[in-house]
């Protein structure tokens, strides 16, 4: 599937033209930080134009967290932006700052998995998005194998570190109609959107056997 990643950097976005491209899915930017006041400001009507044009829409959180603890707060502040809309996506963590870089292995993994396990309780499906190195140097195996992940590795035809992955950020630098500049690419490689629909997911109900 074809996927791009927005957020507000990429300005206002048409959508139709976007469709009309070839882009099947998208995940868009719903805020960074440890309050839903930071939400992002073009998330609204990001997820307005895309679902209106038909596309496949996840979510992703830029977190700052240092501590498990910062984590359960930025985790409360997505859900907050995110309530009363419906993805067929998965809804990521993406932990990739300068200032977690330096942290350990054991410290990032409870961190992730803080938020990612608070997701969960609230019926979403939960992906992790980082930087191929990162996962191999400040992300356990188990959790890695527990959750969803979301690779970028723009110099690698597939990410390099994980054994399985979902989806891989391969280009900083795509162009697509309808948007001004850059953008991120994308290759989901999973079936996202019959996955949550038949477990009930992110707003959807289970499917019936």
């Amino acid at each position: 599937m074809k996927v791009i990643d927005v957020s507000h950097h990429n300005g206002v976005i048409d959508w139709n033209k976007v469709a009309n491209d070839g882009v099947e899915g998208v995940i868009i930017r719903a805020g960074y930080g440890r309050v839903s006041t930071q939400q992002d400001k073009q998330f609204d009507a990001n997820y307005a134009g895309a679902l209106k044009s038909g596309l496949h829409i996840g979510a992703y959180w830029y977190s700052y967290a240092v501590s498990a603890e910062e984590a359960v707060y930025e985790a409360d502040a997505f859900i907050q932006c995110i309530k009363g809309k419906k993805f067929d996506m998965p809804l990521y963590f993406d932990i990739e700052d300068e200032k977690q870089k330096s942290l350990s292995r054991d410290t990032c993994t409870a961190i992730a998995g803080a938020f990612l396990m608070k997701l969960e309780k609230a019926g979403y499906l939960p992906g992790l998005y980082s930087y191929d190195s990162f996962f191999a140097t400040n992300l356990s195996r188990e959790l890695q194998n527990k959750y969803h992940l979301w690779v970028a590795n723009i110099s690698k035809a597939v990410p390099q570190s994980v054994s399985f992955w979902g989806m891989h950020q391969y280009s900083w630098k795509g162009r697509i109609n309808g948007i001004s500049g850059d953008v991120d690419m994308d290759n989901c490689i999973f079936n996202y959107p019959e996955f949550i629909k038949e477990h009930g997911f992110n707003g959807y109900s289970a499917s019936m056997s």
